[in-house]
């Protein structure tokens, strides 16, 4: 469930277009007057936004933002701006090729994605960066981790609910034989497995391994591999089993200790804000005993703050 919260009584993307322009004009920018409307309104209602500031002052929304908008908030709000196919390609392609190489931020969105997620990201990517994602992925990531990743997005996931209970135990088995029974690793059933399987399996066998060898799937991953393919695995197994906890975990990470992840932490918030952040926000106050609004908020300042509030939703 999204915890965006849009006004009953809507204005017109007119008038917001209207309202956006004037927020620019004189001397600085107000910001205050760009958070209440653009964090208030879905991907659709942004989108016809875009389009009439466009028709209305042929100017290009984004990049009059960029140029009004200094530090955080403009990343956040840059990154809001977009549909969430084209945010996640934006995310994967500065990850993959910007000044600062992320794997570990592009590792999080390729595998914590659905098939269908997966497939809208790869059209986007060619069509705005001229590149496949692939090839971006065959240039920066290396070894298993590369396997792992070209593999999920490569391939067609079931996205329904019904499982094969004999596929599960069968794939259970398999995962222990290649992990944890033997000397080594069987890398290449690992990645076979957790790239062609569906969520509602891959949550079925994490279940079923415990159940058969009184062990968690999940601390046989760590036990077995490390690095970014170890990060690839665990996203996937997370993402299957239970998505609220896994991004609740993420932002906990992100804010923990001196200083915090920005990048993370926008990139997560803004996101999921539209797709399950009610569920986040829950798993988050029942793991770490605190509301993630009162997380961000003693972590953040000023209209950074009440940008990553606005999506947040209410306090409870």
């Amino acid at each position: 469930m999204a915890t965006l919260t849009i006004p009953p009584v809507l204005t017109t993307p007119r008038d917001d277009a209207v309202q956006l322009y004037r927020a620019f004009k004189g001397l600085g920018c107000d910001t205050a007057a760009v958070i209440n409307i653009l964090g208030h309104r879905n991907a659709a209602q942004r989108n016809l936004i875009q389009q009439e500031y466009r028709l209305m002052y042929s100017a290009d929304l984004s990049k009059r933002l960029s140029s009004e908008l200094s530090g955080n908030v403009k990343r956040a709000v840059l990154l809001w701006l977009h549909d969430p196919a084209t945010r996640d390609a934006t995310i994967v392609r500065q990850a993959l090729s910007g000044d600062v190489i992320d794997l570990k931020a592009a590792t999080e969105v390729l595998c914590s994605r659905t098939s269908t997620q997966i497939q809208q990201l790869k059209q986007i990517y060619y069509a705005i960066f001229g590149v496949l994602v692939e090839n971006d992925i065959e240039f920066r990531a290396s070894g298993d981790h590369k396997k792992l990743l070209l593999a999920y997005v490569r391939t067609s996931r079931y996205e329904g609910p019904e499982v094969d209970r004999f596929m599960v135990e069968k794939d259970a088995k398999a995962l222990y034989k290649a992990g944890e029974k033997r000397l080594g690793t069987d890398e290449k059933t690992f990645i076979s497995i957790f790239s062609e399987r569906s969520r509602a399996h891959m949550a079925a066998v994490s279940h079923a391994y415990h159940d058969i060898y009184g062990n968690s799937l999940e601390k046989a991953v760590k036990k077995e591999t490390s690095g970014y393919f170890e990060h690839g695995l665990l996203t996937i197994l997370r993402s299957a089993e239970n998505p609220g906890k896994y991004f609740a975990k993420v932002l906990h990470k992100a804010m923990k200790g001196l200083g915090t992840n920005d990048t993370t932490l926008i990139r997560v918030i803004v996101t999921r804000a539209e797709i399950d952040m009610h569920y986040i926000k829950a798993e988050y106050r029942k793991k770490y005993g605190k509301t993630l609004n009162d997380a961000v908020y003693s972590e953040t300042s000023g209209h950074y703050t009440t940008f990553l509030l606005s999506l947040l939703g209410p306090n409870h």
